[in-house]
C-alpha cells in the first residue's frame, strides 16, 4: 500500500505540477533531513511533467535534487492491452501496471472513506484533515 507522506488540497485552477512543487517547497527540510545517498522516490502518473519538476526543484535546492527522483508511470501499451484481453477474454480494457497499481489502490481506499465523497467542506484545510483521518484509519486497520 502507498501511504500518503503528505497531503495538499489546492484549487482546481492549479496544476498538478504546480501543486507538487508547493508540496515539496513546504517540506523541504524533511527531504533535506533524509540521511546522506538515501533518494525519495516520487512516482507519477502521465498528467506530470518529469523535466518541468526536475528543473522547479533544483530551483527551490539544487541539493533537492540530489535527494528526489521523479518516477513517471509508464503508460498501458497496445500489446500490453492485447495480451490481457488474450490471456481473460471476459476482460475489458483493464491492465494492471505494477507501480500504477500502488497509487491507484490507495486512491481507491480512502475514497471508501464515506466522509471523502462528497466535496462539500468550505477550506481546503478540513479537506486535507479529513484525508489524513482516512489514511491513518487504513493504516491502523492493516496493523490490527
Amino acid at each position: 500500500m502507498g501511504n500518503p507522506y503528505f497531503v495538499k488540497c489546492t484549487k482546481a485552477s492549479v496544476s498538478d505540477d504546480d501543486g507538487l512543487v508547493a508540496i515539496i517547497r513546504e517540506n523541504k527540510a524533511y527531504f533535506l533531513e533524509l540521511p546522506e545517498g538515501h533518494r525519495m522516490t516520487i512516482l507519477l502518473d502521465n498528467g506530470y511533467h518529469k523535466e518541468h519538476l526536475e528543473t522547479e526543484i533544483k530551483e527551490i535546492d539544487a541539493e533537492l535534487a540530489k535527494r528526489i527522483k521523479i518516477e513517471i508511470a509508464e503508460k498501458i501499451t497496445p500489446e500490453q492491452r492485447a495480451g490481457a484481453k488474450a490471456e481473460n477474454p471476459a476482460k475489458q480494457g483493464f491492465v494492471v501496471i505494477k507501480k500504477r497499481w500502488i497509487v491507484e489502490r490507495t486512491n481507491a481506499w480512502l475514497n471508501q472513506c464515506r466522509v471523502l465523497w462528497k466535496n462539500c467542506e468550505g477550506l481546503l484545510e478540513t479537506s486535507e484533515a479529513k484525508i489524513r483521518i482516512c489514511a491513518i484509519r487504513l493504516i491502523l486497520r492493516r496493523l490490527a
